[in-house]
């Protein structure tokens, strides 16, 4: 046997694979040797059929079989002595006349290479690391949740002012249909908000989506309408009333924090918004940093430039799924993955040149953290060593969940070298001021 590969180009080549009969004969005598063996054919005895009957009924399905094991094995060996990084999977040049009766044959595989290119994570870019903190106004909002949440709730038969409205917002032509917990005062305007008050069980109160908040993300939360129809939303909404309920503040004192947080943690309205504040950046962090590493990915495959064997790539689509694609549909496939292929290359360089490899140890770690803080949410703060083993051995049984976990540990590490090598500015912004930063208006 013996392999070429001819360069088209720097993402382009042809390998041709020429097999002799030497290379296939004696694999092929084997089975259809096994086939006489075990072959059941009317007028003969088992094992006494004559080989030149075997041959006319199993033996081009037999040579086109073994030959194509012998070209899968061989060409996958050659890339790897080669060390070629490829794209996709070798195509099979197509020989419209190709003759299965000849002793010699040749295939032609076309190869799409993976570009050579280098990452600069110290370049200079537009990326910013939000720093979310908590204000005051929002530390306030939560205090007045909490002794609401903690409160006497009292049944109304009349909405006022201040009470919690329950009902359900609904639009047909748009599918919206939410339940939502409103106030009068969540509103934009004073007008809007006065149609909810006198209003009884059972009432309908329909407003306009335009101007209907101050922001007009938070009909994201109210009307649970997805983020690209917020904008310039204008439709007429039924709210129906369920429920109206007013609530007797809990008192902010020593039982009310003890409840919150387990005895003598908290001892101050103080010491509540403190842990409140924490509580609430660390939530935000986690935000920020999954931004930071969307924002740090998307000016990598906008700063670093390669070409892709393209033309390639497009050929190989159309056979790569389960089911087969035009060129159109193939070329379509191409522009909406091309952005994911190119990540997929630069984190892979990223991650062979600064060595983040993942350790069984990593993964079992991350594993037993993410673990114990399920369990916390829970209530159970403290659990022993071998129960958070035990757990951490059965989640890793499971392949899938493996495969889940280490792609989170990996991003984890991503992360950190992000923070450490990549030139970004810092920015505090308060949590409304990051959705707009995260929305745009």
């Amino acid at each position: 046997m013996n392999i070429t590969r001819e360069q088209v180009d720097a993402l382009n080549a042809v390998v041709t694979v020429a097999v002799s009969k030497e290379d296939y004969k004696q694999k092929v005598d084997k089975v259809l040797q096994d086939y006489r063996k075990n072959a059941s054919i009317p007028g003969f005895r088992k094992g006494a059929v004559p080989m030149s009957l075997i041959v006319k009924q199993y033996g081009k399905a037999v040579l086109l079989d073994e030959v194509n094991k012998l070209l899968q094995t061989s060409l996958n060996d050659y890339l790897v002595e080669e060390k070629l990084d490829i794209l996709g999977n070798p195509l099979p040049k197509v020989t419209e006349d190709f003759n299965w009766d000849a002793d010699d044959f040749s295939f032609e595989f076309e190869l799409g290479l993976a570009p050579e290119f280098s990452v600069d994570l110290g370049a200079k870019n537009k990326v910013v690391k939000y720093n979310i903190t908590a204000d005051e106004t929002m530390l306030n909002e939560q205090v007045e949740r909490i002794q609401k949440q903690f409160g006497k709730l009292i049944s109304k038969e009349k909405s006022e002012e201040g009470d919690d409205i329950r009902g359900t917002f609904t639009n047909e032509e748009k599918g919206i249909n939410a339940e939502a917990t409103i106030s009068s005062d969540i509103f934009k305007t004073k007008t809007t908000g006065k149609k909810f008050l006198g209003k009884k069980v059972g009432d309908v109160v329909t407003v306009s989506t335009k101007g209907l908040f101050d922001d007009d993300h938070k009909l994201m939360d109210y009307l649970k309408v997805g983020h690209d129809d917020v904008h310039g939303l204008d439709v007429e909404v039924n709210f129906t009333i369920s429920e109206i309920n007013t609530s007797e503040k809990a008192e902010l004192n020593q039982e009310l924090f003890d409840k919150l947080f387990g005895e003598g943690v908290v001892t101050s309205v103080e010491q509540l918004k403190e842990k409140i504040k924490e509580d609430a950046e660390q939530q935000f962090g986690s935000q920020a940093d999954q931004k930071f590493l969307n924002d740090v990915t998307e000016s990598l495959i906008e700063n670093t430039k390669f070409e892709l064997p393209a033309e390639f790539l497009v050929k190989w689509l159309q056979t790569a799924g389960e089911t087969t694609l035009t060129a159109e549909e193939a070329e379509a496939e191409y522009k909406k993955s091309e952005n994911g292929l190119r990540y997929q290359l630069i984190e892979g360089k990223v991650i062979t040149e600064n060595g983040l490899q993942i350790t069984f140890d990593d993964l079992k770690a991350y594993t037993a953290e993410v673990i114990k803080k399920q369990m916390a949410q829970f209530g159970q703060l403290d659990p022993s060593q071998e129960d958070v083993d035990n757990i951490v051995a059965r989640v890793l049984s499971n392949k899938d969940e493996v495969k889940r976990l280490s792609e989170q540990v990996m991003s984890e590490k991503m992360l950190n070298l992000f923070k450490e090598k990549v030139k970004y500015k810092t920015k505090d912004v308060t949590y409304q001021e990051f959705v707009k930063e995260m929305y745009g208006e």
